[in-house]
C-alpha cells in the first residue's frame, strides 16, 4: 500500500504480533475495496501487510475468516471457533452490524451473545480487537438508526472494557463521515475508507502509522442541490431497493460465500 508508511513498527506490542485472524462480515472480507483481480482487499488485509512490514519472508501469517451479509449467531458459529483453534496473536472482531439493521433487533441481545464469543476469542488468542459501528448520521435511510447503533456501541465499548481489549471506534472515526470514504452502494467502505480504517487499527495496536487516518479530505466543488437528487433516485433503483428486496426475500449476497483465507498463511 504505498500511501501508508510505518515510521516505528517496531514497537514491542506490533512486533509480538506475529499472527493474524480477522472475523466478521462484509466489512472485514473487504467490499467495496476491489483489488487488481477483482477480489476484494478491504481494511484487515491492509492491516496484515503494515503488520507484516520489516519483517523477515514467512514469519507472519494471516487469516481473514470474515464473509460478506453474516448475521451474529453465524459468525458466532462458522468463524469463532475456527480462530479459537487457529489461536492467533491478533484477532479482530467487528460484527452484529448486520443483525442491527434489521427491524426488531434488539441491541442489548445481540450484544449479550457478542460478549459470549468475546469471552471464547480472548481465552485464545494473544490480543482481540472490538470494532464498533460506523455513525452514519450522513447515510440516506441509514441514518434513522442511528440511535440503536450508538446503543450497540455502547455496549461494545463497555464489553471491550470488561475483557481488556482495545477498541476499534469507527464511530468517531470523522473522515468516514465525507461520501468519498465509502463506495458507490453507499453501505460499504471505498478504497480509500478501508485504508483509513486500517491506519487506524494500526495505531491502535501501537504502530505510529502515517498518513493521519483522520486527516481531512481534499477541498471539493459543491454539487447542485438538483444533481444531488438526481444521483439519490439513481442509487435507490440501483442498490437501495435491490438490498431491501433481499432482505424481504431472507437472502444474503453471502449465501453460498466462503472465507476468502480460512488458514493462518505468510502474505
Amino acid at each position: 500500500m504505498a500511501e501508508v508508511n510505518v515510521q516505528d513498527l517496531p514497537d514491542r506490542a506490533v512486533v509480538a504480533i506475529g499472527s493474524y485472524a480477522a472475523i466478521g462480515d462484509s466489512f472485514t472480507e473487504g467490499v467495496g475495496d476491489p483489488g487488481p483481480d477483482g477480489s476484494c482487499v478491504g481494511w484487515a488485509d491492509r492491516l496484515a501487510v503494515l503488520l507484516d512490514q520489516g519483517r523477515p519472508p514467512g514469519e507472519f501469517r494471516y487469516a481473514n475468516l470474515a464473509v460478506r451479509g453474516r448475521l451474529l449467531d453465524r459468525i458466532v458459529e462458522e468463524q469463532v471457533p475456527r480462530a479459537v483453534r487457529l489461536a492467533p496473536d491478533l484477532v479482530t472482531f467487528a460484527a452484529g452490524g448486520n443483525d442491527i439493521l434489521r427491524p426488531g433487533t434488539d441491541p442489548d441481545e445481540v450484544a449479550d451473545r457478542f460478549e459470549k464469543a468475546v469471552v471464547a476469542l480472548t481465552a485464545a488468542a494473544g490480543t482481540v480487537v472490538v470494532a464498533t459501528g460506523f455513525d452514519t448520521r450522513g447515510v440516506p435511510v441509514l441514518r434513522h438508526l442511528r440511535g440503536r447503533i450508538a446503543t450497540y456501541n455502547g455496549h461494545l465499548r463497555a464489553i471491550a472494557d470488561r475483557h481488556g481489549c482495545p477498541v476499534l471506534d469507527l464511530w468517531s472515526l470523522r473522515a468516514l463521515r465525507d461520501q468519498r470514504a465509502w463506495s458507490e452502494d453507499r453501505l460499504h467502505l471505498s478504497s480509500e475508507g478501508h485504508a483509513r480504517v486500517a491506519r487506524l487499527a494500526a495505531r491502535v495496536l501501537g504502530a505510529d502509522v502515517t498518513p493521519d487516518p483522520d486527516q481531512p479530505w481534499p477541498l471539493t466543488i459543491p454539487v447542485a442541490p438538483a444533481d444531488v437528487r438526481r444521483e439519490n433516485i439513481r442509487w435507490a433503483k440501483e442498490y437501495f431497493v435491490p438490498w431491501i428486496g433481499r432482505r424481504l426475500r431472507g437472502e444474503s449476497s453471502g449465501d453460498n460465500a466462503e472465507a476468502k483465507r480460512p488458514e493462518l498463511l505468510p502474505l
